[in-house]
């Protein structure tokens, strides 16, 4: 996709900011919901989905909480809080049914380019890690949507499932592993590719590449005025909106700050960047076909969970470790080293500072990231693959994150590792801020903006009857309905090429 040189709109109902997952899906969604919406989209870069969506800077696990350990923690008592992951595996059951939607609709084909089956496991060594694990399977397995969830202790059938992984394991060392089969590999810079292209397509439809937007202004009617300079020309655009969504990524925030809402007041962000080691040996690669997730270091934030994991980028087979996490004042991989004091204000000083005097664990973590030799990496992927090589793994780089700090009335500032939408009382405007789990919830995140922000169209008959067209489970718990769990999977699985392959 190039960018429009066409004249903008004076007027438009709908304006994206950024070029990436979310705002592919919002605009998607509104397109489907009512075909007579005109949107802009505004993308600081020459192509979609080059910054947090794109495969090398994005996990791609399709999070499903099928393997990370961050998303059932152990409470004091000694039980397995699941209560997240129950969540997240609804929300991806969700995009699932979205893109199968979208895949049906268009007559969309070689789907396998964005979306594979891998399967999902969580490994551990460590008699207390392997105790977690055992208790974390026995709850897990009691709802629907984790059913067909194996686990075990066997060192045969663990090097069965991972050879990697156990190649060369001291034999007398604890371990554990879950196994689930209905996991996928989502390369989420060719899917956000594919709905843009699926987009523009269709009228009314306008996409301003190399165009960073500077102003937002709310005015006395109530629409936005939105004011991108061409970053190539230097050339100021300007347009009108009835409604603006800033899915910027790491950039949402001073994007935020810009537009002067009170919702915005107390909201800070902390960037982490991130590393990947990647494999160079084809014939390392084609040993293992696993995305394996272990427990975060002490400190760390959820998005450095280390994994060795097995993906499909470009129709290439892949294998990455990591990620490694570092520290830097950017917002975006492209972005300034002044985005992190540019976006300090009166407002959010206090949450900022409060969250990091409580969070300093994840600061001395950072610095000692940030501090490791090529040896301290290799010495990491060792304990996940012991016979591991140097000359076998380079160094990638991978996307930048922003986690959300927000005001808090009993610790003045804290740290968020998830996702918040920030939006305008009347409606009018929407920020997503965060990281994980993103981009593979993108489709539950949306369709809670539209229900907010479009309050009495979602109430219709219309778009209620093309909410449940587009998502059949939609307004329904999965957790609960093992019948409605095991008919979504069914048909998504069909639709999308996700066939259970026979070990």
């Amino acid at each position: 996709m190039s960018t429009t040189d066409s004249a903008a709109p004076l007027t438009t109902d709908v304006v994206l900011i950024g070029a990436g997952i979310m705002s592919a899906t919002l605009g998607l969604m509104l397109k489907e919901l009512d075909p007579t919406l005109t949107i802009t989209i505004f993308e600081r870069l020459d192509v979609a989905a080059a910054e947090s969506s794109d495969a090398w800077n994005n996990a791609g696990t399709g999070h499903s909480a099928f393997c990370e350990l961050n998303y059932t923690p152990e409470k004091p008592d000694g039980t397995i809080d699941i209560s997240k992951a129950l969540k997240i595996a609804e929300q991806f059951e969700e995009s699932k049914q979205f893109w199968a939607y979208l895949t049906e609709q268009y007559n969309v084909k070689e789907i396998q380019r964005f979306i594979n089956h891998i399967p999902h496991m969580s490994f551990v060594w460590g008699h207390e890690n392997v105790d977690y694990l055992r208790k974390r399977h026995a709850a897990l397995t009691q709802s629907a949507l984790f059913e067909g969830m194996e686990y075990t202790e066997d060192r045969a059938r663990l090097h069965d499932w991972m050879p990697l992984v156990m190649d060369g394991r001291d034999p007398q060392q604890p371990v554990a592993a879950t196994r689930m089969d209905l996991g996928t590999d989502v390369n989420f810079g060719s899917l956000t590719r594919g709905m843009f292209n699926l987009l523009q397509e269709k009228p009314g439809v306008t996409f301003y590449f190399n165009h960073e937007v500077e102003k937002l202004r709310h005015k006395f009617d109530g629409t936005w005025g939105v004011k991108a300079q061409n970053r190539k020309t230097g050339e100021d655009l300007k347009v009108r909106a009835r409604f603006v969504f800033i899915g910027a990524g790491g950039g949402s925030l001073p994007l935020l700050e810009k537009s002067g809402i009170p919702e915005a007041d107390g909201f800070g962000g902390f960037p982490v960047s991130g590393q990947w080691l990647k494999c160079t040996n084809p014939d390392v690669i084609a040993r293992h076909e696993a995305k394996v997730y272990g427990k975060a270091a002490v400190g760390s934030p959820p998005m450095s969970v280390p994994h060795l994991d097995t993906r499909m980028i470009d129709g290439r087979k892949e294998l990455l470790f990591g990620p490694y996490a570092g520290f830097s004042t950017k917002f975006l991989k492209t972005g300034s080293y002044l985005d992190l004091p540019a976006s300090i204000q009166l407002n959010n000083l206090r949450p900022m500072i409060m969250a990091g005097l409580k969070n300093l664990p994840l600061t001395k973590y950072l610095i000692q990231q940030v501090r490791q030799s090529p040896q301290d990496r290799v010495a990491a992927l060792r304990e996940y693959m012991p016979e591991a090589q140097p000359q076998d793994w380079q160094l990638a780089v991978a996307g930048q994150r922003v986690q959300v700090i927000k005001k808090d009335e009993k610790q003045g500032g804290v740290l968020e590792f998830g996702t918040e939408m920030v939006t305008a009382s009347d409606g009018s405007i929407a920020a997503l801020l965060g990281a994980s789990p993103g981009a593979s919830t993108a489709v539950s995140i949306m369709l809670s903006l539209i229900q907010k922000c479009f309050p009495q169209q979602s109430a219709s008959p219309a778009w209620q009857a093309k909410f449940h067209e587009m998502i059949p489970s939609f307004g329904q718990s999965l957790a609960t309905k093992p019948e409605l769990v095991a008919e979504v999977r069914a048909r998504t699985s069909a639709v999308l090429g996700l066939v259970e392959e026979v070990r």
